[in-house]
C-alpha cells in the first residue's frame, strides 16, 4: 500500500511539474542548454528540433548600418533615371547635410537636374565643385566643358575638352565630336572637319555624320555634304532625320528624282515625319500638284499647326490656283507666326500686286527690304509697285538696285528696260535690252533650258521697238520649261548651327544622360516653280538648308506675265502695236473661290 501512494505521489509531482513546464513555456523559450521535452500519456520524451529551427538559432545578428558619403547613391539614381526630379532633390538635400557637402555624387546628379531646369550656371558650379572633390575623374570635366557650351563660352569649352582628353586612357568619339563642335561655333572649320573625323573613326554615329554635313554646307561643299549624307545611310539606312536632309539637298541641287526617292524612304519608316511630309508636299507644289500638296499640308497641319513656312506654302498653293483672297488670309496667318520673315513679306507683296493694290504690295516690299536688303528681286518688285504709284524717281533707283544686287536673272534687266522705254530714256532701254541678251545667253548655257516664252516675246518686242538685232530672242530651243537649277549651285553662308548643332551629351557614371532637347525643327527647302515662274527666283538663286526661301510657285501665268513685264505696258506709237494684248487683270478675279479655304 506504502508502495502504490509513493508512485502516485511521484505521479502527481511528474504531472504538476510538466504542467508548470507547458505554462512557462508559453511566455518564455527553453535555455540553449536545456533539451526540449513533450508529455504524452502521462510520459516524458525528448523532442529534436527540426534542422532551420537549428540555422535560426545558429544565423549571426545584423551588422550595424555604417554611415558612409555614397550610402543613398543608388536610391538617388534610381529617382533619376525614374525622372522622380523632386523626391531626387529631397534625397541629395538629405545625403549633403549628412556629408556636409561632401558627397561627390549627390552634387553631380544635381548638377544634372539644375541643367535640366534651365539653371546652366548653377549646374557649372556643382560640376566646378565635384572636379574639388574629385580631381582624377573625367566625367566632372566633360560635364563642365558641356555647361560652358551652353553658356556661350566655346573657346573656355574646347580648353576643358582639352584638358579632359590629357587625362582619358584611350579616344573617346563624344569627347572629339563635342570638340568639332565647339570649333565649328568658333568657325574655325578645319579643326571642327578634323576633331570629326577623328570621331568617326572611333564610332560611327549619325549626329557625327549631320554635323560634318552641315560643316561642308557651311563652307560651300555641296558635294562633300552630300557624301556625307550618303555614307550616314550606309550605316543607318532607317533614320529618318538623314533621309530628309539628303532630299532637301537633293532637292536644292535640282535631282528631284533622288528626292523623293529619299523622302519616300522617310515616309515609309515615319508616316508623321512633317519635315518630310512638308518637303514632298513642296516638290508637289513646284510640278503645279496643288491639290495633292493642299493634301499633304493638310496632314502636317495636325502636327505643326503653328509653323509660318506650312502657311505660307499653303498660300502659294491658293495663289497657284487664282485663288488670291484665300492666298493673303494664310500669308496673314504666317505673317502673324512669323512678322520678321522676309520671304512672307515679299510673297503678300507679290499677291497685292497681282490683284492691283499696289499701295498694299509697297508696304509688305519696303518691310521685306528693310529685313533683306541684299535681294535684287524685292527691289524688282518694290519698283514695279512704285511705278504704278506715279513715283518715277524711286522707282528708278529701285531697279538700279535690284540690278546692280541681282547678277544673273534677265527679267530685271528686262523689266527696268521697259521701264525706261516708257520713260522716253532709249539709250538705257538699249543698255538693259543688251544686258537682258548677255544673261539670256548665260542662262541657256548655265542651265540648258530657256525662259519663259513670255519673256522671250516681250523681250523680242522691246528689241523690236528699239531698233535691236532680236536674233537671240528668235533661237527656238527644244523645250522652254525652266529646269531644276544647276548642280554646281552654291548655298549661302547664313545657315545658322545655334540650334542645330548642338554637343552630344556625355554618358553618366551610374546615371544615363539628360533627355535631349528637341531638335529643332528643320524646314523643307521649296524650290521654284519649272515653269512660268522662272522669271521670279533666279535659276542660280542660292538657297540655305537652315533657312530656305520660302516657296513663291505659281503654276498659272498670273505671276510669270506680271513679272514678264505684262504689266509694265509698253508706251507704244499707234501705228505700230496695238495694247490689246496687255489687258490688266481685275482685282476680284479670285474672289469668288475663297470658299475653298480649308485650313481655317
Amino acid at each position: 500500500m506504502d508502495g502504490v501512494v509513493g508512485a502516485l505521489i511521484n505521479t502527481n509531482i511528474k504531472y504538476k511539474s510538466g504542467t508548470c513546464t507547458a505554462e512557462k513555456s508559453l511566455y518564455t523559450m527553453n535555455p540553449v542548454t536545456e533539451t526540449p521535452e513533450s508529455q504524452v500519456n502521462g510520459m516524458t520524451t525528448t523532442t529534436v528540433p527540426p534542422g532551420s529551427a537549428l540555422k535560426a538559432k545558429s544565423r549571426p545578428r545584423k551588422a550595424p548600418e555604417l554611415q558612409t558619403v555614397e550610402r543613398r547613391n543608388w536610391l538617388i539614381h534610381l529617382h533619376y533615371v525614374r525622372k522622380e526630379f523632386d523626391l531626387c532633390k529631397h534625397l541629395i538635400r538629405e545625403q549633403l547635410e549628412e556629408t556636409r557637402g561632401m558627397c561627390e555624387y549627390a552634387n553631380y546628379v544635381q548638377g544634372l537636374i539644375l541643367r535640366q531646369e534651365g539653371k546652366i550656371q548653377e549646374s557649372f558650379e556643382l560640376f566646378q565643385l565635384c572636379n574639388i572633390l574629385n580631381p582624377s575623374s573625367v566625367e566632372n570635366i566633360k560635364q563642365m566643358a558641356r555647361a560652358l557650351f551652353l553658356l556661350g563660352r566655346h573657346k573656355l569649352a574646347v580648353e576643358a575638352y582639352l584638358q579632359a582628353e590629357d587625362k582619358l586612357d584611350k579616344p573617346d568619339w563624344e569627347l572629339h565630336h563635342n570638340l568639332g563642335v565647339c570649333y565649328l561655333h568658333l568657325k574655325d572649320y578645319d579643326g571642327s572637319r578634323e576633331q570629326l573625323m577623328f570621331a568617326l573613326e572611333q564610332n560611327k554615329h549619325h549626329q557625327t555624320f549631320a554635323v560634318l554635313a552641315k560643316l561642308y554646307l557651311l563652307v560651300n561643299d555641296v558635294s562633300s555634304a552630300i557624301s556625307t549624307y550618303r555614307a550616314a545611310i550606309e550605316y543607318f539606312p532607317e533614320n529618318g532625320d538623314l533621309h530628309t536632309a539628303l532630299g532637301l539637298l537633293y532637292m536644292q541641287t535640282g535631282k528631284y528624282q533622288q528626292a523623293f526617292e529619299h523622302l519616300g524612304t522617310t515616309l515609309t519608316f515615319d508616316p508623321n515625319n512633317t519635315r518630310a511630309i512638308l518637303a514632298a508636299g513642296s516638290m508637289m507644289q513646284s510640278h503645279q500638284d496643288f491639290d495633292v500638296a493642299l493634301a499633304k499640308y493638310r496632314v502636317a497641319a495636325q502636327s505643326i499647326a503653328e509653323s509660318p513656312p506650312l502657311w505660307n506654302n499653303i498660300a502659294m498653293c491658293f495663289f497657284g490656283k487664282r485663288k488670291y483672297v484665300a492666298s493673303i488670309s494664310c500669308l496673314k496667318r504666317a505673317n502673324y507666326l512669323a512678322p520678321f520673315d522676309w520671304k512672307i513679306l515679299y510673297n503678300l507683296g507679290l499677291v497685292h500686286l497681282t490683284m492691283q493694290q499696289y499701295t498694299s504690295a509697297f508696304h509688305f516690299l519696303s518691310a521685306a527690304v528693310n529685313l533683306r536688303p541684299t535681294k535684287g528681286h524685292i527691289f524688282m518688285l518694290l519698283a514695279i509697285s512704285l511705278t504704278y504709284l506715279d513715283d518715277e524717281e524711286n522707282a528708278r533707283q529701285a531697279y538700279e538696285q535690284a540690278v546692280r544686287l541681282e547678277e544673273r536673272d534677265p527679267s530685271i534687266c528686262l523689266n527696268y528696260g521697259i521701264f525706261l522705254h516708257n520713260h522716253n530714256d532709249k539709250e538705257g532701254a538699249i543698255k538693259m535690252i543688251n544686258e537682258f541678251e548677255v544673261r539670256m545667253v548665260k542662262f541657256r548655257h548655265a542651265t540648258g533650258a530657256d525662259l519663259d516664252t513670255e519673256i522671250i516675246e516681250n523681250g523680242a518686242k522691246l528689241a523690236s521697238l528699239l531698233g535691236v538685232d532680236g536674233s537671240v530672242f528668235r533661237k527656238k530651243p527644244g523645250r522652254t520649261r525652266l529646269d531644276a537649277q544647276d548642280e554646281t549651285v552654291l548655298l549661302e553662308k547664313t545657315a545658322s548651327v545655334t540650334d542645330t548643332l548642338k554637343p552630344v551629351e556625355e554618358s553618366v557614371c551610374q546615371s544615363p544622360p539628360p533627355v535631349p532637347t528637341a531638335i529643332p525643327e528643320l524646314n523643307p527647302s521649296e524650290v521654284p516653280d519649272a515653269g512660268n515662274t522662272a522669271v521670279l527666283v533666279p535659276p542660280m538663286e542660292a538657297l540655305t538648308l537652315e533657312e530656305p526661301p520660302a516657296f513663291v510657285s505659281d503654276s498659272s501665268n498670273a505671276r510669270g506675265k506680271f513679272l514678264a513685264s505684262a504689266r509694265l505696258q509698253f508706251q507704244e506709237d499707234e501705228s505700230k502695236v496695238t495694247d490689246t494684248e496687255n489687258k490688266k487683270e481685275t482685282p476680284n478675279s479670285g474672289f469668288a473661290e475663297y470658299s475653298d479655304d480649308i485650313f481655317d
